[in-house]
């Protein structure tokens, strides 16, 4: 169980990490305007509203455990979404604005400072696919925990090393910043997101046939 978790865990942070969205260009860009500092209190306030949203939604799905079929409604609703998700990643995601990685310098006080923790905090928390991901996540998983004697566990592994793997990749981007920014061309973007799309696609697959088999293949 520790073991399938772990891996669960990093699967999903993975699939967050790679996806090229508004984030990652916000990251870069505080991290190249206002240097480490900047990207760290952007990143801690990313990875605060990650940790609250998915708390929120793990208690909401919990409401449901106690009705099986539409617990299993959400299960599969939110794998559909994970694949519908990769698709959009795969086919129709647009390339981003070479305006979203313009430089404006400027020296930081202690009101900047938390100024880009809240900015961090409210470009998550007010992005609707954040929320919507992380609903059919928290739903997918507690399905697949029901399979495991110690579920409640298995989920605050899941989710646990999932934040921490996200958290340790943002902090790689701030210290590469400058790096990510060079390679970060139109085409580039869009391989990457191809990739995160086809990471979801596989993962919403997998969790729908775990629950539609009742085998988790993580586990053999």
């Amino acid at each position: 169980m520790f073991f399938t978790a772990i891996i669960k865990g990093i699967a999903i942070g993975l699939m967050l990490s790679i996806s090229v969205g508004p984030v990652i260009f916000a990251i870069i860009k505080q991290s190249l305007n206002n240097g480490h500092k900047g990207g760290f209190f952007f990143i801690a306030g990313v990875s605060f509203s990650d940790t609250i949203l998915v708390m929120l939604c793990n208690l909401f799905t919990q409401l449901f455990s106690a009705a099986g079929w539409l617990e299993k409604l959400i299960g599969y609703g939110g794998s559909i979404f994970l694949v519908i998700l990769g698709i959009y990643n795969f086919f129709v995601r647009k390339q981003p604005k070479k305006e979203d990685l313009k430089i404006i310098q400027k020296q930081l006080s202690t009101r900047d400072k938390l100024s880009i923790f809240f900015s961090g905090f409210a470009m998550n928390t007010l992005n609707p696919a954040v929320i919507i991901f992380w609903i059919a996540t928290s739903g997918t998983i507690m399905v697949d925990a029901k399979s495991y004697a110690h579920d409640i566990e298995y989920r605050l592994i899941v989710f646990v090393t999932c934040l921490v793997f996200t958290l340790g990749a943002d902090i790689c981007k701030v210290f590469l910043a400058g790096k990510i920014r060079k390679k970060l061309t139109p085409h580039n973007i869009h391989v990457i997101n191809q990739i995160a799309g086809v990471i979801f696609i596989i993962f919403g697959c997998v969790l729908f046939y775990g629950m539609y088999s009742g085998h988790n293949i993580l586990s053999h």
